[in-house]
């Protein structure tokens, strides 16, 4: 069953204000619609990516600033330059002011617009309800890059992430996860990044399926370079998410802040191969304080690229070694994993009274039927009737007034779970 967090029931839209005009309807990109941005006021879009220029992702001072005072006037102040709004600084406050002063909204929409890129706000049509979870720390916008609708992808996703240098296990079980998810229906989440990222992007894209990628810098400038490509791809099959405005490069900060989004964005956190510092243990660490499922793949104990994987089982993440697995946590009531079995066995066969008396023959030599009778607990009479079936079907031979088992079922007894 889904986690419920403070952001209500899957598909909830909340408003911080009243209506507003979407990103997706000021911009065309991928949604075909033209022209220049109207003259929304600084309570709106136009305030809002301003502040992107200005505050930092996941600033919780400047997330409380637009509570508590709303974005009109935060936008005012930092433009006026007026006296420093609660809980900063006043070297801090000159700092914000310097970035306000080079803050330019039209001109970041104009350059998104053409880069097929639209702007997402609380409130919007398309915003996903799960983020308004972050509190103060949710994002004051998205720029989104694709054609498909964020708020209803977000509704069946999962995040697979992981180290960036991983192993050639962790990629093939990343890849082997996202395609069977994306089998399934699921949308699967992740940063973009080498290794286990871009293993998992791979694996829902190459199996037809749907998948986002969360960046840590502008979604009009690829980053890791070498993945410039996998993106552009995600953009065209999937959809490409980030905080930061156009041109906007990453730091080892807005990396991890980043992972929040992640975890908020989606139902369950998968950490497939992580090394103790990973950056993708924030995304589970987030992801448990969400009350989102974390989940780990197992991997070698002597692998110190498990190690952090392991921690979290030893915790409260669950093991999961398949998308079915995956599902059973994240998915609706009554889409269980199936059961596991090891192979079915001839002797799995026999009904149980006849299994017992095959076990109660020793190993290596024959034995006489009140013997064999005694161990499997039944009357002589019963065990030379038993005795009778299972030479017929070639698991026992006579030997002059006992039994032994055949050479055959010998194999079979120590091949199976009771070994003696």
């Amino acid at each position: 069953m889904r986690p419920t967090g403070s952001g209500g029931p899957p598909g909830e839209v909340r408003h911080d204000g009243p209506p507003r005009p979407t990103g997706q309807g000021i911009l065309s990109g991928a949604t075909g619609r033209d022209g220049p941005p109207p003259p929304t006021g600084h309570g709106g879009l136009l305030g809002r990516v301003f502040l992107t220029r200005v505050i930092e992702p996941g600033d919780e001072t400047g997330g409380r600033w637009v509570r508590e005072f709303g974005v009109d006037r935060v936008v005012r102040r930092l433009r006026q330059r007026g006296e420093p709004l609660p809980g900063v600084s006043r070297k801090r406050w000159a700092g914000l002011l310097a970035r306000a002063e080079r803050a330019d909204p039209r001109r970041d929409l104009a350059v998104a617009q053409d880069t097929g890129v639209r702007f997402v706000c609380p409130g919007d049509a398309e915003w996903p309800g799960q983020l308004d979870d972050l509190g103060d720390t949710r994002p004051l916008g998205l720029w989104v890059r694709g054609t498909a609708d964020l708020r209803l992808w977000a509704l069946r996703s999962v995040a697979l992430v992981g180290a960036r240098a991983c192993t050639e296990y962790g990629a093939f079980m990343a890849a082997t996860l996202a395609a069977g998810l994306a089998e399934k229906g699921w949308i699967v989440v992740s940063g973009g990044a080498y290794g286990i990222d871009g293993a998992a992007h791979r694996g829902a894209l190459g199996a037809g399926g749907a998948t986002v990628a969360v960046l840590a810098c502008g979604v009009d400038r690829p980053y890791p370079r070498g993945h410039a490509g996998l993106i552009g791809r995600i953009a065209e099959q999937g959809i490409v998410v980030g905080e930061l405005p156009p041109g906007e490069h990453p730091t080892p900060s807005r990396f991890i802040l980043r992972n929040r989004v992640i975890a908020a964005l989606t139902w369950g956190t998968v950490v497939v191969e992580a090394a103790h510092r990973s950056g993708s243990l924030a995304t589970a660490r987030a992801a448990r304080r969400l009350g989102r499922h974390t989940m780990g793949v197992p991997g070698p104990a002597t692998s110190g690229l498990s190690a952090g994987v392991h921690e979290l089982l030893r915790q409260d993440a669950v093991l999961v070694t398949d998308a079915d697995e995956i599902v059973e946590l994240v998915g609706d009531m009554g889409e269980l994993a199936p059961e596991r079995r090891g192979p079915v066995l001839p002797r799995d066969l026999l009904d149980p009274a006849v299994r017992q008396v095959l076990a109660a023959l020793p190993a290596r030599k024959a034995a006489h039927p009140d013997a064999i009778a005694r161990t499997a607990q039944t009357t002589p009479d019963d065990a030379i009737a038993k005795l009778y079936e299972l030479r017929a079907l070639g698991y026992v031979e006579r030997h002059g007034d006992g039994w032994k088992l055949t050479r055959q079922a010998v194999i079979s007894v120590r091949g199976g779970a009771d070994v003696r």
